[in-house]
């Protein structure tokens, strides 16, 4: 694609292949200076946010006027670019906050890996309208959370997983403020880098009080992923009977759930459950020459509304 950057603007084609958008130098483009900003967007949307920052700018001047306005911006996703070459939190920051503010506070999707409080605050008072917060593996801290979690009432999909430093008053101050979530990621680190956590569930009293408050605070969840838990029956039974509009329950590693009593009948109810013991590979062993239905059991896993 930095090979187009010196050709004609106006002779510049750009094509769509399998969703993937591809800049030719030649071959009578059209008229690009006089397109619409939000058309030039339906396509440089395709592109990843790393692309369109570094490359399209330096094409023409519409170009770096589409990216430089909001209206490339809607859905923001840089996780891919936040895992490169292990950005820092004060790198992963000043992204946030430069794309965000290019926004100019239409942002509806954020889904960056590593935010700190810095980006964390400044995204609550410029993303009113955020509707998706996937922030995994996230120094965001409760303190922070409960300052501004009131700015994220709009959110329908929340994804905190691997934030440690979200603990129940974090959980809680999302619950309380984001009435309409309908799904919930708080997946945790496996077992091993928790040296008190006994994979056969022995020897540990179970903590319920994240699967309480999420009971408590959130009725309205459809999706629910909260893989390597710490919680047992009790926190489960909670979910099950407040959460009444649970769909989908992903519990895999949550080595404290026995599912006793009828806890295990009332989780098969659901359209789709995934118990401590869930194998994908097994299921992928067990389905034989039926590739297809394998490869969609783990493609729902990573569904969002």
């Amino acid at each position: 694609m930095n090979n187009t950057t010196t050709s004609n603007p106006k002779k510049l084609c750009l094509s769509v292949v399998k969703d993937e958008v591809v800049v030719v130098g030649g071959g009578g483009g059209g008229e690009w200076e006089s397109l619409n900003p939000e058309i030039l967007a339906l396509i440089f949307t395709r592109l990843s946010a790393e692309e369109r920052v570094g490359v399209l700018p330096v094409v023409c001047k519409s170009f770096a006027a589409c990216v430089h306005g909001p209206y490339c911006w809607a859905e923001i996703d840089i996780d891919q670019w936040c895992r490169k070459m292990d950005r820092t939190g004060f790198q992963v920051d000043s992204a946030v906050r430069k794309l965000v503010r290019r926004t100019r506070g239409t942002v509806r999707r954020l889904s960056a890996f590593k935010v700190g409080d810095p980006g964390f605050a400044y995204v609550a008072n410029c993303g009113r309208f955020l509707r998706v917060l996937q922030i995994p593996m996230s120094d965001v801290t409760d303190k922070m959370v409960e300052r501004h979690a009131i700015s994220f009432e709009n959110i329908a999909v929340l994804d905190i997983s691997y934030c440690l430093k979200i603990t129940c008053k974090g959980l809680e101050s999302f619950g309380k403020n984001c009435k309409t979530l309908v799904h919930l990621r708080r997946n945790m680190p496996l077992p091993e880098v928790l040296p008190s956590y006994n994979v056969n569930g022995t020897g540990i009293k179970p903590d319920d009080n994240e699967a309480m408050i999420i009971a408590d605070t959130m009725p309205g969840l459809q999706h629910l992923e909260l893989c390597y838990g710490r919680f047992g029956d009790v926190g489960l039974e909670a979910v099950l009977a407040k959460c009444t509009a649970l769909t989908h329950l992903d519990i895999r590693g949550c080595w404290s759930v026995k599912l006793d009593g009828d806890l295990e009948d009332r989780c098969y109810q659901l359209q789709e459950f995934k118990s401590p013991w869930h194998d994908e590979f097994d299921n992928e062993a067990s389905s034989g020459s039926d590739s297809d239905g394998a490869n969609a059991d783990v493609e729902s896993s990573s569904d969002e509304d």
